[in-house]
C-alpha cells in the first residue's frame, strides 16, 4: 500500500510543478500553448489552496475535539 504524502511533500511538489509552467510559459510559441499554462496554473494554485484549507479545517477539527472532551469531564466531575 502506497504511503499518504504529507501536506508539505505536496506543497513541495505543486511548488516545483508551478516552476515548470512558469518556464514553459515563456517558451510558448503561440497564444493556445500559454492559454494551456495558465489553465495549468489555475489547476495548480487550486490544489495548492485546497490543502491550505483542509490544514485549517484539520486545526478546527482538533480544536473541537479538545472542547468536547473538556465538556465532557467537567460533566463528570
Amino acid at each position: 500500500m502506497k504511503k499518504h504524502e504529507s501536506s508539505d511533500d505536496m506543497k513541495k511538489e505543486l511548488d516545483v510543478l508551478l516552476s515548470k509552467l512558469n518556464a514553459l510559459e515563456i517558451v510558448a510559441a503561440d497564444e493556445f500553448q500559454k492559454g494551456v499554462v495558465k489553465v495549468l496554473r489555475r489547476l495548480v494554485e487550486g490544489q495548492m489552496h485546497s490543502i491550505n484549507e483542509f490544514e485549517h479545517i484539520k486545526k478546527a477539527l482538533d480544536l473541537t475535539m479538545l472542547q468536547i472532551f473538556e465538556v465532557k469531564n467537567q460533566i463528570k466531575s
